[in-house]
């Protein structure tokens, strides 16, 4: 475990040991560690060290990205902490902007907007899952698993919806895809006309069955005006994009159930 406890009353000494040289330094360490890991992925038969060394070099970079943002990283239990009150970093930002305090809202921003880069390492592992497997079960299994990461950062930490939104409209399609997932564990993320447009405009089959996993999540609150054109939407798609795919199918009907359930009230 590393830990750094960036305190009102040690930020002026942190900010002097880690000097530029010193980031630098981490920097070209951690992308000769990550480097020499993807290298031995594919040279050698030794999968534990080259995870290792890949783990170990995204440590370091993401050390001289943050620096003394970083408040613990923790190997044992694979998860990453960071001091991030992101959401309260855009609200700060939002209030010192109508004080008219233009320079202190964009360098608040600015920070928030490096700490939502915290569910970006799980955007990249999906890219990774996808890009390495060949299509099937045993893939489809590990990109579940990485959206059940990105459904954990989503729970534990504080990420600002409008980022969150700007991934799943204009985002990569990983970036999309956690989004999605992120919105499924916390309501306050959640759009609802985002979600028709994902299950619409889904990049791929994996992409729509999770957009209509919080369409799924989200029926039960919605009146009777928005249920019906959730129904509209999932009925276009039912005959178009998933007349093979029974888990989509059995996903379709559970949201037309419920949201006949909504229309009647």
């Amino acid at each position: 475990m590393i830990t750094a406890v960036p305190l009102p009353a040690k930020r002026k000494a942190t900010a002097i040991w880690f000097t530029p040289a010193l980031r630098t330094l981490t920097a070209v360490l951690g992308t000769a560690s990550f480097g020499l890991g993807a290298l031995a992925v594919f040279a050698t038969q030794n999968g534990t060290g080259a995870a290792a060394l890949i783990a170990f070099g995204g440590v370091l970079l993401l050390v001289a990205l943050l620096g003394s943002r970083i408040e613990s990283l923790e190997f044992a239990g694979a998860t990453l902490r960071i001091r991030a009150a992101a959401a309260e970093k855009f609200a700060l930002a939002e209030e010192s902007e109508q004080r008219g305090d233009t320079a202190t809202a964009g360098s608040l921003r600015a920070e928030a907007l490096v700490l939502m880069d915290a569910a970006r390492p799980i955007a990249a592992d999906y890219r990774s899952v996808r890009g390495s497997m060949p299509a099937g079960a045993s893939r489809t299994r590990a990109m579940e698993e990485v959206l059940a990461r990105a459904r954990g950062a989503a729970r534990e930490q504080s990420f600002e919806p409008a980022e969150v939104l700007r991934w799943l409209r204009n985002g990569t399609d990983e970036e999309r895809v956690t989004a999605l997932a992120m919105m499924q564990a916390d309501p306050a993320l959640r759009s609802f006309e985002a979600t028709l447009a994902a299950m619409a405009n889904a990049r791929t089959p994996f992409e729509q069955y999770h957009a209509m996993r919080l369409a799924l999540h989200m029926v039960d609150g919605l009146d009777a005006e928005q249920a019906e054109r959730l129904a509209r939407a999932v009925k276009e798609q039912r005959g178009i994009r998933f007349r093979a795919d029974p888990d989509r199918r059995r996903l379709a009907e559970e949201i037309l159930r419920r949201a006949r359930m909504r229309t009647r009230r």
